[in-house]
């Protein structure tokens, strides 16, 4: 599926819910996040500034979240919009005949786990979604109430948190997943700021970033210490991907501040990392035997596990509840 061919779906589809098509700026971010580019890419070829661009590439994936009643981030975006189509499509055939029914059961990856749904036109779907990319629908979320309770344990006792897991593993969900718990969690309040690294290509627009989700003027060294503080919320800082900063473009200057805007009680800032390995591992910050990285020195290690066989199950039984499909003991091993 080309980038012309999703903006005619995503336009089909806001003309058939609200009379309306994406303007002209929307359907230039839509072009530019469908092909992976940046948004300082986007900006730089539309003239546009960063901030500006990425406030209404925020918007514009919480206008298609609503249209398409499934969440679409930048990171998730061609995956999600294309599974929409897929459905779209299967849906357009199945009201042919059942011959085409029947063939598009054949040929659709997308429905190889929901064979028994043939001829239920209205449940006709695959429940395990989303299939690519962090879970930020809460229906969606499923499990991990002993790793939430002890990441708030370790907030709530003064120190910022690391969560270590392997590549797929959950990590990205769970860490949103904190950030939206955290207005009920945290016994001190703090504003929810959730950053992907993936989406941010440097120290400059790092800094950048984080200013404009915090809601405070663009701002590094002193100057960034001193807005946070005036600021009317302390922050609850959660960086995913933070291998990222292992990249050119970034330095240990910046893990030094996040450590110095993270350290004491009071401090204005309270980090939740997720990364693949242990942060000494991951940083080498020193060549100094017994040296720790910065951010280790402050953030208390939670690691992220498999699922055991019980939850597993737990899980797909709640995914197929409401759906005629039922998998036989060997398919469910």
């Amino acid at each position: 599926m080309d980038s012309k061919k999703s903006l005619e779906f995503i336009n089909q589809v806001f003309e058939e819910k609200t009379k309306q098509i994406l303007n002209e700026l929307e359907q230039k971010l839509f072009l530019g996040i469908w092909e992976s580019k940046s948004y300082d890419e986007i900006a730089n070829q539309n003239f546009l500034s960063n901030q500006h661009v990425r406030a209404e590439g925020a918007k514009l994936c919480k206008k298609i979240t609503e249209v398409l009643e499934i969440e679409v981030n930048k990171r998730n975006f061609k995956n999600t919009i294309e599974y929409r189509y897929e459905q779209y499509l299967v849906s357009v055939t199945l009201q042919v005949s059942p011959a085409a029914e029947q063939e598009i059961v054949k040929s659709t990856e997308l429905l190889q786990l929901t064979p028994n749904i043939i001829g239920s036109k209205n449940r006709f779907f695959n429940p395990f979604i989303p299939q690519h990319g962090r879970v930020e629908n809460p229906r969606q979320f499923f499990g991990r109430e002993r790793e939430i309770q002890q990441i708030f344990e370790v907030l709530n006792s003064g120190s910022s948190v690391t969560l270590i897991g392997k590549e797929g593993i959950g990590k990205s969900s769970l860490l949103w997943m904190i950030c939206q718990k955290a207005e009920s969690f945290l016994q001190s309040p703090r504003q929810s700021v959730f950053v992907d690294l993936n989406e941010v290509d440097n120290e400059e627009d790092f800094y950048s970033t984080l200013c404009h989700e915090i809601g405070i003027p663009e701002s590094t060294g002193h100057m960034l210490n001193r807005n946070l503080r005036q600021h009317k919320n302390k922050v609850l800082l959660a960086l995913d991907n933070v291998g990222k900063m292992t990249r050119q473009g970034f330095s240990r200057q910046v893990r030094d501040k996040l450590r110095g805007l993270a350290e004491g009680s009071n401090a204005p800032l309270k980090l939740i990392l997720a990364a693949t390995l242990p942060l000494n591992d991951l940083f080498n910050d020193s060549h100094n035997e017994g040296k720790t990285s910065p951010l280790a020195g402050i953030c208390q290690e939670e690691h992220v596990q498999p699922w055991d066989e019980i939850t597993i199950r737990a899980f797909m039984s709640s995914r197929l509840a409401n759906t005629a499909v039922n998998f036989t003991e060997e398919e469910i091993i």
